[in-house]
């Protein structure tokens, strides 16, 4: 293994993803500025996976004829751009041009990167390589925001240094990846277009994905509003951290379970972690937030993340590849749609009246992936009737906290 090479590119992986969300926290400040609700916020916000489709579907043979390091190269120059417009001309509009080039950026980057550090990383086992990308990207979704959190803390402002360190740290990594081996085959006349596919027994494990990642967007997305009252949405790019980046924590555990034990197991956290930052963001409590984003995030980016795709390319047989695009679009639908109907209802409603609906649709959707697992017969050392116990828990829980909290 080249470990300097190694770095280089984890280094480069982790300034795409760290530029993501850099403004989360900002989101409301943005808003209020602009004399707009959440609604535009969340819209903005999607702009991201408006980014993301079209490559994911459209581009994904790019790399067999240009190469990985020329789109890894693209992505961050993209990055740069977008961090550059909110820096110059801050506001959702800017924003939503922003996120849309960052999607771009990470469609490519999603594209080519496992495969890449494979090729760098030159030895026999292979989920070291595939560790060293789950966790640099990991580490900066939630890198970007934690930083402008703590600059906005001490001094409140809609262009925090972060920014500016940003665009140096950025510019860093692309000149360390000039130079940069890339040894792929180029191949012309591969085909671009590689549509999703959903093979029989995969739905069970791509679904929860949705769940799982609409959780992400909202607590990204509307998070910062909800804190905002209590004077603590300046925090909300810590809480973006705790459900972005520690999930990766979970990982070595997850992979010692079977895809159905641990997918099964990130939709019985998944609400009881929703609850408690719903909970701690209504009544203003931070320890609650952060300590119930951690939680979410062992099921958004470990159990559920791991166990389903895990379980869909297992059932998959030779369409492997457009398997895994079906669960990633999956996951992209959660991380757009659920996000803005829940930012328009926060404006039509409230903020409790839209989460709880939210959290009340999470409950529906996990009983109800849990009972298709039960059809299936795909429940392994976890039995249904603990796990439907547990759901049932879940609900009495949730009704606790916004009956009594």
């Amino acid at each position: 293994m080249n470990s300097l090479n190694v770095l280089r590119l984890s280094f480069a992986l982790c300034m795409i993803t760290s530029a993501v969300n850099l403004q989360a926290p900002l989101y409301d400040a943005l808003a209020v500025k602009e004399g707009l609700g959440v609604g535009a916020t969340t819209v903005a916000f999607a702009c991201y996976v408006a980014g993301i489709l079209p490559v994911l579907l459209g581009l994904s043979g790019l790399a067999d004829r240009i190469g990985r390091r020329p789109l890894i190269m693209a992505a961050l120059c993209l990055c740069l751009v977008a961090t550059s417009l909110t820096l110059v001309a801050p506001g959702l509009i800017t924003l939503g041009i922003a996120r849309f080039l960052m999607g771009i950026g990470t469609a490519l980057t999603s594209a080519v990167a496992p495969t890449y550090m494979l090729e760098l990383y030159k030895g026999k086992d292979h989920w070291v390589p595939t560790n060293w990308v789950t966790a640099s990207t990991s580490l900066g979704f939630g890198l970007g925001a934690a930083a402008t959190s703590l600059f906005v803390l001490q001094a409140p402002s809609l262009t925090p240094p972060s920014h500016g360190l940003y665009l140096g740290a950025g510019s860093l990594a692309l000149l360390l990846l000039l130079g940069l081996q890339d040894n792929a085959s180029r191949h012309k006349d591969t085909a671009m277009l590689r549509l999703p596919a959903y093979p029989a027994g995969s739905m069970p494990f791509a679904m929860p994905i949705l769940l799982a990642w609409a959780t992400v967007g909202l607590v990204i997305a509307i998070l910062p509003s909800a804190l905002a009252p209590h004077g603590l949405a300046a925090w909300s790019g810590f809480a973006t951290f705790g459900i972005c980046s520690c999930g990766v924590l979970f990982q070595p555990l997850a992979r010692k379970l079977s895809p159905s034990t641990s997918t099964q197991l990130g939709l019985v956290i998944l609400p009881l972690a929703y609850a408690l930052i719903t909970w701690g963001a209504l009544k203003g409590v931070l320890t609650a937030v952060l300590l119930g984003t951690m939680a979410a995030s062992s099921a958004c980016y470990g159990f559920v993340y791991l166990g389903g795709l895990s379980g869909v390319l297992d059932v998959a047989g030779p369409s492997k590849t457009r398997a895994s695009a079906g669960f990633f679009l999956m996951a992209y639908i959660g991380f757009s749609l659920p996000v803005i109907v829940t930012g328009e209802f926060v404006d039509l409603l409230g903020h409790t009246v839209a989460l709880t609906s939210f959290g009340g649709a999470l409950v529906i959707g996990c009983i109800g992936v849990s009972m298709s697992f039960r059809l299936q017969k795909k429940c392994c050392k976890v039995s249904v009737a603990y796990v439907r116990l547990t759901v049932s828990h879940v609900c009495i829980i949730i009704a606790y906290c916004f009956r009594f909290g």
